[in-house]
Parts: C-alpha cells; sequence; structure tokens
C-alpha cells in the first residue's frame, strides 16, 4: 500500500463538493448530470482511454432512488478524485473506474450521497474507501492504521454486523422458546406419571 495524499485535504475536498456534483443524476429523460460523461473526463484526466459504450453503460443506472443515489455517490467520488494529487499518478485510472463501477454500490445502499459532504465521518469513510481502492494510504499513516481507521468508519461492515447480532438474537429466542415448550412438555409428563 503506497502513501496517498494528506486525508485532511481529500476530506476538505468533500466539503467543498459544489452543488453542481449533488445535483440529480440524468437517468432516461430526468435528471441533469451525465454521470457517464463526468467519469470519462475524470479518467481522461487521470490518463486513461474513453470509456467502452459497455463502460458508459454502468454509469447510465436505473431510476429506482437506490440507483440515483449510487449515482449521485459516483460524482461525489469524481469529484474526490479529481483533486491534483491523483492526477500526478498515472496507474490509477483503471482502479478509480473499478471503484466507480462496482465499490460504491454497497455502501449506496445504506447512505444517501449528500451525508458524505455534510457529515465529517462519512467523509472520512468516502476518502479512506477511496484511497484502499486505489492500494493507498493517506499521508503519515501505516498500512495497518488505514485499514483500522476505515473498519472503523465502515457503514457496509457495520451493517453487516448488526444484521448478524439481530439474527443471533432471533436464533437465541427460538431456543430459548423451544427448551421452554420441552421444559413444560417434561413437566407436564411428570405431573401425568405421578
Amino acid at each position: 500500500m503506497d502513501e496517498g495524499p494528506q486525508l485532511e485535504t481529500l476530506t476538505r475536498r468533500l466539503a467543498e463538493c459544489p452543488a453542481d456534483f449533488l445535483a440529480e443524476p440524468r437517468v432516461g429523460a430526468s435528471g441533469t448530470v451525465q454521470v457517464a460523461a463526468v467519469v470519462a473526463d475524470l479518467l481522461a484526466d487521470l490518463g486513461a482511454r474513453p470509456l467502452s459504450p459497455e463502460q458508459a453503460r454502468l454509469f447510465q443506472g436505473d431510476a429506482t432512488p437506490r440507483g440515483r443515489n449510487r449515482l449521485r455517490l459516483v460524482l461525489l467520488a469524481c469529484w474526490l478524485l479529481h483533486e491534483p494529487w491523483f492526477k500526478g499518478h498515472g496507474r490509477l485510472a483503471q482502479p478509480a473506474l473499478v471503484w466507480l463501477s462496482t465499490g460504491l454500490s454497497d455502501l449506496a445502499d445504506l447512505v444517501p450521497a449528500p451525508q458524505f459532504v455534510a457529515d465529517p465521518e462519512r467523509r472520512e469513510e468516502l476518502v479512506r474507501g477511496c484511497l484502499m481502492a486505489l492500494d493507498l494510504r493517506p499521508a503519515g499513516e501505516s498500512p495497518a492504521q488505514a485499514q483500522d481507521r476505515l473498519a472503523a468508519l465502515n457503514s457496509v461492515e457495520r451493517q453487516r454486523v448488526i444484521k448478524a447480532a439481530r439474527q443471533a438474537e432471533v436464533r437465541a429466542r427460538q431456543v430459548r422458546e423451544a427448551m421452554a415448550r420441552e421444559a413444560a412438555k417434561a413437566a407436564s409428563m411428570k405431573v401425568m406419571r405421578e
């Protein structure tokens, strides 16, 4: 994991995100921002070839709230990746494309895109997720520190843990209820024998 830019520089960049990057993505006949065009511009700035038609389709999205939120998050990520530090490192175009294409979907399912501008922890989560996807760590941090901090902020992992805890609680309740039924049945059988 190579050293990347300063974390504070990137979180400040997200906090100062222009309204254009929070505008409604174009899906069908509604919305204003052509997300595929923004992604293509970013990748060109990072030294990549133009998007293929198949790649561009990944950024056309669907009209569901979930699909629109994912596209809005892609726009925020493009704003973040337009930071000048990234432009000077040519090997980042491919991992950036992968992250933009597939790495934001789970996060978009859980957190509304504007929170990644308004909430300091969500800003840091998006920045750290971006750096991790690019095999980078914030300047001045060790790889272990970077991974630990991302794990502490990770909304997707937190949701997975909550879901697992709920499932474990349901299972524990079912076991307690089954044990209570068996105890009642055993007590009933004992009374009948006596």
